[in-house]
């Protein structure tokens, strides 16, 4: 874009559309953006090379502003839906990472995929082995993949629960 006095305001000289798969967290999303913006960048240089180039007005409409995110942002409320709380875990990921506590320990979760049923209270821990733990929330569950204790390493919920043993029963909370 063309910078103006405004704030991500100047009118856009090119621009991509990037999808968000499933497997995206923040992080990966951020370097594929890197990419698409470092290959823009020199496509709109050599057509600068060749003359004036054209820019599109932005749409005071469809612009909003991105507050910076709080830690508060990152908590995992157990009662929202099991899709809402799988895109809170990859939108904090890396940074801050989302949390939750267990046995009054803080627990980060940075990788966790939709569960296809489940029957049990918000926040309550179905199942725990090697392929997850196995959590409700308020509709649908979660497999918890990957988590980390505090001063600890990431790791995959086999090897976590081989350093914090969990059993089904137990309850995140908020």
């Amino acid at each position: 874009m063309r910078m103006d006095a405004g704030l991500d305001t100047g009118p856009i000289i090119q621009s991509e559309e990037v999808a968000i798969g499933d497997a995206d967290n923040a992080q990966t999303l951020h370097d594929r953006l890197a990419d698409v913006g470092a290959r823009l960048i020199l496509e709109v240089l050599d057509r600068y090379a060749q003359g004036p180039v054209k820019a599109m007005p932005q749409s005071d409409s469809e612009a909003c502003y991105a507050a910076k995110i709080a830690k508060y942002e990152a908590r995992i409320d157990w009662a929202c839906e099991a899709n809402y709380i799988w895109r809170q875990i990859r939108a904090f990921n890396p940074s801050p990472g989302a949390a939750t506590r267990l046995r009054e320990t803080e627990i980060k979760i940075w990788q966790a995929r939709l569960a296809s049923a489940s029957a049990g209270k918000k926040g309550e821990i179905l199942q725990a082995d090697a392929n997850g733990l196995l959590v409700a929330c308020g509709t649908g569950a979660l497999w918890l993949e990957q988590l980390q204790k505090p001063g600890g390493k990431r790791l995959p919920a086999g090897e976590f629960l081989r350093g914090f043993p969990v059993v089904p029963g137990e309850f995140f909370v908020s």
